[in-house]
C-alpha cells in the first residue's frame, strides 16, 4: 500500500504532522514548572504547535521561553493555585511538570523532608488538576502528567521521589476514569534527560557520556523529545487515548545481569 500521501509517514524527522499542530492552534496550555529543563522544552513544543502557553513557577526564568507567558505560582499552595486558575479565561491543556528531588538517602533525612518531596511531586499535581478541572471539562481538554521511570523501579537516593511518581501514574489512571469523557488524562513516563542540571545527577561530560551508553538509543533524551510527546498526547491525534502511560526513555535500561554473566554476552 502506498503511504506517500500520509502526513504522519511522510513528515521529515523532527517535524510533527500538520494535523497535530492544527489541533492545538488557539488552545491554551498551562505548563507547571515550565521555566527550565524539561518544562521549558515542553513549553517550547506547545508554542511551536500554535498553542497559547502559560508557564508557572515560583521564580521567573533566567531565559524566558519565547512565545510563552510567565506567571508566578507555588503549586504547593492550594489557595494560590485556585486563585491562579480562577483568573484564567480558559484552559485546554494542563501539563503537570513541576517536581524533582535532590539526592538524599532515606536514613540521611527525617520524614518531614521526604514528605515535602511527595507533596511537590504527587500532592501538588492533584491540587493543580482539581483547580483546573472546570476549565478542562468545558474545553473537553487534556491533562498530561510528567512521570518518571523512577516510579517503576527501585530509586535509591530518591526513594520518596520514585514513590511519588508511582503514585502520580496511579492517580492519572483513576482521574482518567472519573473525568471521562470530558477530560483525557495520560502520563509520560520519562527516562534520563539532558538538561542544564544534568551534572547534578550524572557528573561531568565523561559521566554523561557513560550514562548515555547505558540507554539502548545511545543518548539521553532532550527536553524537546519530552515536549513532542506531550504535544501528541494533548492533541486530537490522541483523541482516543486516556489512562495510558507512554514510555519516553530511549528503550530503558539494559539489564545488569546480561553484562555480569559469563555466557551469552552478545
Amino acid at each position: 500500500m502506498d503511504n506517500s500521501d500520509d502526513p504522519a509517514r511522510s513528515a521529515p524527522p523532527g517535524r510533527r504532522p500538520d494535523g497535530i499542530a492544527r489541533s492545538l492552534r488557539g488552545r491554551t496550555a498551562v505548563v507547571t514548572g515550565g521555566t527550565r529543563g524539561v518544562g521549558a522544552g515542553i513549553a517550547q513544543a506547545f508554542v511551536a504547535a500554535g498553542a497559547d502557553v502559560v508557564v508557572c513557577a515560583r521564580r521567573p526564568p533566567d531565559i524566558p521561553v519565547e512565545g510563552a507567558e510567565f506567571a508566578p505560582l507555588d503549586v504547593r499552595d492550594p489557595a494560590a493555585v485556585r486563585d491562579f486558575f480562577g483568573g484564567l479565561p480558559r484552559v485546554d491543556v494542563l501539563v503537570n511538570n513541576a517536581g524533582g528531588a535532590p539526592y538524599r538517602l532515606l536514613a540521611d533525612a527525617g520524614p518531614e523532608r521526604h514528605a515535602r518531596v511527595v507533596e511537590l511531586n504527587l500532592v501538588a499535581p492533584l491540587t493543580v488538576s482539581l483547580a483546573a478541572h472546570d476549565h478542562l471539562s468545558r474545553a473537553r481538554g487534556a491533562v498530561v502528567m510528567i512521570g518518571s521511570v523512577s516510579g517503576g523501579r527501585p530509586s535509591p537516593g530518591t526513594a520518596a521521589y520514585g514513590a511519588a511518581k508511582a503514585g502520580l501514574e496511579s492517580l492519572a489512571r483513576s482521574m482518567a476514569v472519573e473525568w471521562a469523557p470530558q477530560v483525557r488524562v495520560n502520563t509520560l513516563v520519562v527516562g534520563m534527560v539532558r538538561t542544564e542540571r544534568s551534572h547534578l545527577h550524572y557528573g561531568d561530560e565523561d559521566g554523561i557520556a557513560a550514562v548515555s551508553r547505558t540507554v539502548p538509543l545511545g543518548r539521553l533524551a532532550e527536553p524537546s523529545d519530552v515536549g513532542e510527546a506531550a504535544v501528541f498526547l494533548a492533541s486530537d491525534a490522541a483523541a482516543y487515548i486516556t489512562g495510558a502511560s507512554l514510555l519516553v526513555h530511549g528503550g530503558g535500561e539494559r539489564p545488569a545481569f546480561l553484562d555480569a554473566a559469563t555466557v551469552n554476552r552478545g
